[in-house]
């Protein structure tokens, strides 16, 4: 930044969090959240709207994040994907794995339904899925496909992202039960001695 580049006072709460920061007015927002927040979970792809990979949700709707100025969210709400786990323990439906990391339903859901590969455009899609679900809490896979229309992934076919938001859908209207981190279901195998338990916990606070 040069003396005589034009910049903005920034004042944005991203996940709970106000922040305040001078930025130039050409900054777009997925650099300002990168390298000015320092959250990295916000990925940069095309930087032009094509991949998706950089949604965040701005003021709760999902936004491409290369095609937005850090000066335009200047007073509003950004949710990026570091902020998932915070929000579901805040509604009481956060999950845990067997280490103790503590994950949203959706980002458990991609953990069990093998939704991601390289995991480049996973944030993205998990911040598209998390507004899906809570303007529609049951969609049918054509509307999920249709969600994530505007989301790319070059490495699992989709199938497999479709699965994952649809299980974190079930789990959030608690049609299914919680299932341990590696498990299928909560019942013990037939025939196996394996525990699953307690691996998997909501979080009330």
């Amino acid at each position: 930044m040069t003396d005589d580049t034009p910049t903005t006072t920034v004042s944005v709460t991203i996940n709970g969090e106000e922040y305040v920061r001078e930025t130039e007015d050409r900054r777009l927002l997925v650099h300002f959240l990168r390298e000015e927040v320092g959250l990295t979970g916000t990925h940069q792809g095309c930087v032009v709207g094509k991949c998706g990979a950089c949604t965040v949700l701005h003021n709760g709707v999902p936004k491409k994040s290369c095609m937005l100025y850090a000066a335009a969210v200047d007073e509003d709400e950004i949710t990026t994907v570091e902020g998932l786990a915070k929000r579901a323990e805040m509604n009481g439906v956060a999950m845990k794995t067997r280490e103790g990391t503590t994950f949203h339903p959706l980002q458990m859901g991609f953990k069990q339904n093998h939704g991601l590969q390289c995991g480049f455009c996973t944030p993205g899609f998990l911040m598209t899925a998390t507004a899906l679900l809570r303007e529609n809490p049951d969609p049918t896979r054509e509307e999920i496909k249709s969600a994530i229309s505007g989301n790319i992934c070059r490495c699992t076919g989709y199938t497999s992202i479709v699965d994952s938001i649809e299980w974190a859908a079930a789990r959030l209207r608690e049609d299914e039960p919680a299932v341990a981190d590696g498990g299928i279901d909560s019942t013990p195998c037939e025939g196996c001695n394996c525990e699953i338990a307690d691996d998997v916990e909501g979080n009330d606070e």
